[in-house]
């Protein structure tokens, strides 16, 4: 029997936040830090990574290649299991799965800090990528769902704010323990950031849920098929785009094909599950599918630009690794200083023109490093640039969220949280694997690494425009709840 898709949707209950979860209240506080360490490691290993990467290929012989892999292991396991972690949480428990996630990634930073051989390091990083499934969404759905309405704008801006900074303190504290110790700590440091996140949890964290419709068992809402479906297609999809160089053409196109192929039929099985992890009903408000391509637009433009750009910094300027990740130092005290303001300013100003504006101002600073060549000057070739793309993501990190969030209600946001963070996951996963192809780009020497670079740039900023230019046309032009937005 074809169920239809009122059917095939189930409605969960409305969540309830904590009585005294206000931002400026003590639990309130408590709350959000715990959130920002948990969901803080995932995002630090999605920076830090790229200062460690020179050290890496010194240390264990890695190729360009595996190095993207390095990079692109991770990612590819976080996005496409993040859809799961999301409804995981809604399933079992936020706290409690947020709690599991924390210890998986402990487990699994121990296991990249001790790896041996590239071909170990990128397992291990496919490790981490699973723990951090559920770390990722389960943070904003535990934070979307202890906020009320009036709080919950506030909450979501200062969350992003510090979870940027971490993301951007990354490059810094990564290549301080780089320099003055391994590589190797680039891992090992998230073993105390996640005690410190467990207790918090512990402490503090209010449990919530979405509980199974009468008569419907917790293992019937697990969507076993779409998850494997979608890793397989885009395993093969990633796994073409990197080893180009390295394979037939007809053996490209064959994977790709199936690749593309595999993530139809999860379209497919999505449309006829009563669980889906997807729930195709969210992409009924516009407002929420705006959000989603921005976020892909945004996220793939800034982790390709910056892999490129650490690598620019390192093996061709010269830098060491701390003065590489010292050189995203404005990014960090900018994201801390001004994210949580434009979270604030989001009630009276909608979501529209800092994601219109955000964009456009990131891709001038992109073009700006064009300039960037063997003998650039830090001050005058490099800071303006930095600056001036890390004020354009000022505007983008706390509103996209909030966009993507806002356009559904919030009994749904375990999985809206994944959904958005799958997108910006994969187009990040997607962008390693094609900006350095569509750049040009080679190792073969300092010069020709430099012309691809320059071309990457160039590229990366057209994908920003785009995101602009779509934050114009797909979001509302007012501070309002979308009128077509997802409610249960």
């Amino acid at each position: 029997m074809t169920l239809t898709a009122q059917e095939r949707t189930p409605v969960p209950p409305a969540n309830v936040p904590c009585g005294d979860c206000r931002v400026d209240s003590p639990r309130g506080r408590w709350i959000i830090a715990a959130t920002v360490l948990g969901s803080g490691v995932a995002f630090l290993d999605g920076t830090i990574v790229n200062v460690a990467l020179p050290k890496i290929q010194a240390n264990l012989g890695a190729s360009f290649t595996e190095l993207q892999w390095v990079l692109d292991a991770y990612l590819l396991t976080l996005g496409s299991l993040i859809l799961v972690g999301g409804a995981l949480g809604d399933l079992f428990g936020r706290k409690k799965m947020f709690l599991v996630g924390l210890v998986g990634f402990g487990i699994a930073s121990l296991a990249c800090g001790l790896a041996p051989t590239a071909t170990t390091l990128i397992l291990a990083r496919g490790l981490q990528g699973v723990a951090a499934a559920l770390l990722v969404p389960g943070s904003l759905a535990i934070i979307t769902s202890s906020f009320d309405a009036a709080e919950r704008g506030r909450a979501i801006g200062t969350w992003s704010g510090l979870s940027g900074v971490s993301t951007a303190l990354g490059p810094f504290a990564g290549g301080y323990l780089i320099d003055v110790a391994s590589w190797r700590w680039a891992f090992l440091i998230n073993g105390p950031l996640i005690a410190a996140a467990i207790v918090a949890t512990i402490r503090h964290v209010p449990e919530s849920r979405a509980p199974a419709p009468p008569g419907e068992s917790v293992i019937s809402r697990l969507d076993l098929p779409g998850a494997i479906t979608a890793a397989l297609g885009l395993a093969l999809v990633v796994y073409a785009l990197i080893e180009v160089s390295r394979l037939r053409s007809t053996m490209v196109a064959l994977l790709i094909g199936v690749g593309v192929a595999l993530l139809i039929a999860f379209i497919q099985i999505e449309r006829r599950r009563r669980m889906p992890m997807l729930p195709l009903h969210l992409f009924r408000s516009r407002e929420f599918v705006a959000a989603n391509v921005i976020t892909l637009l945004v996220y793939g433009g800034l982790t390709g630009t910056m892999f490129l750009l650490a690598l620019e910094l390192q093996n061709v300027l010269g830098y060491s690794a701390l003065e590489g990740g010292a050189a995203f130092l404005p990014f960090t005290v900018l994201l801390l200083v001004l994210s949580p303001r434009v979270g604030a300013l989001l009630p009276r100003m909608g979501m529209r023109v800092p994601l219109t504006l955000g964009p456009l101002i990131t891709a001038a600073g992109l073009l700006l490093l064009v300039r960037v060549d063997a003998g650039s000057s830090y001050l005058t070739d490099i800071l303006p640039p930095v600056v001036l793309f890390s004020l354009g993501m000022c505007l983008v990190v706390a509103p996209v969220t909030t966009a993507a969030l806002g356009a559904v209600d919030p009994a749904w946001s375990g999985i809206a949280s994944g959904v958005n963070n799958a997108v910006a996951r994969i187009a990040g996963l997607v962008a390693i694997a094609v900006l350095p192809l569509a750049a040009g780009l080679s190792q073969g020497s300092v010069g020709s690494f430099t012309e691809g670079f320059h071309r990457a740039m160039v590229i990366g900023g057209a994908i920003f425009v785009a995101g602009g230019v779509a934050a114009l046309i797909g979001l509302p032009s007012r501070a309002h709840k979308s009128a077509d937005s997802v409610e249960a």
